[in-house]
């Protein structure tokens, strides 16, 4: 049905933006971020779904941190806060336009949330992988969170991402998806976004 956020392995794409070295010191909880978005680049292998990743600035900002595990995927560079650069559009394009975005990375206030936007305003379901973003202020996080669910993207959570995409254990999938949830997602501090609502 649509408009109710059901996540789907068909019409997907995962957008990775802009996890790397120069960032790693300074983004709230950033290991964790990037752990759960490991998580999801691995998933999105396992189930065939396009991932589509981005650098700012990386001549100064450094490269993708290698944890994330993106070897195989071209780094689209850009200066804009946007990831809907003109690389990245034509890379949607060749995938048909896909109708739902899983979204992960930093910061939340500004490169995601831009990114949503774009995405929302051509119409494309947008889901926000909440403990797989971050800034460098909870503050600013939090406040992206709140700010991007009432433009209409979905706030979602790593493992019910994963869970949303098998829909059960009969997926042919659903064996290696659970391996990925082995160990519970770490708290990134996202109890105070209730606790602030």
């Amino acid at each position: 049905m649509a408009g109710i956020g059901r996540l789907s392995t068909k019409d997907t794409v995962l957008l990775l933006c802009d996890m790397q070295e120069k960032f790693r010191p300074n983004i709230f909880q950033f290991t964790n971020i990037v752990s759960n978005a490991a998580r999801l680049l691995q998933a999105s292998r396992i189930l065939g779904i396009p991932a589509i990743l981005t650098e700012q600035y990386p001549k100064g900002l450094g490269p993708t941190v290698p944890e994330l595990g993106a070897e195989g995927l071209t780094a689209h560079a850009k200066t804009s806060f946007t990831m809907m650069i003109e690389e990245v559009q034509k890379e949607m394009q060749a995938l048909g336009n896909p109708k739902q975005a899983i979204l992960c990375g930093i910061e939340a206030h500004a490169c995601i949330a831009c990114t949503a936007f774009d995405l929302l305003e051509k119409g494309t379901e947008v889901h926000i992988v909440s403990d797989a973003v971050s800034s460098r202020s909870q503050t600013d996080r939090l406040f992206a969170l709140s700010r991007l669910k009432q433009s209409g993207a979905f706030l979602t959570t790593t493992e019910a991402v994963l869970l949303q995409l098998v829909q059960g254990a009969k997926h042919p999938n659903f064996k290696e998806i659970q391996q990925l949830m082995m160990q519970p997602s770490p708290d990134t501090g996202l109890l105070a976004y209730f606790s602030a609502l």
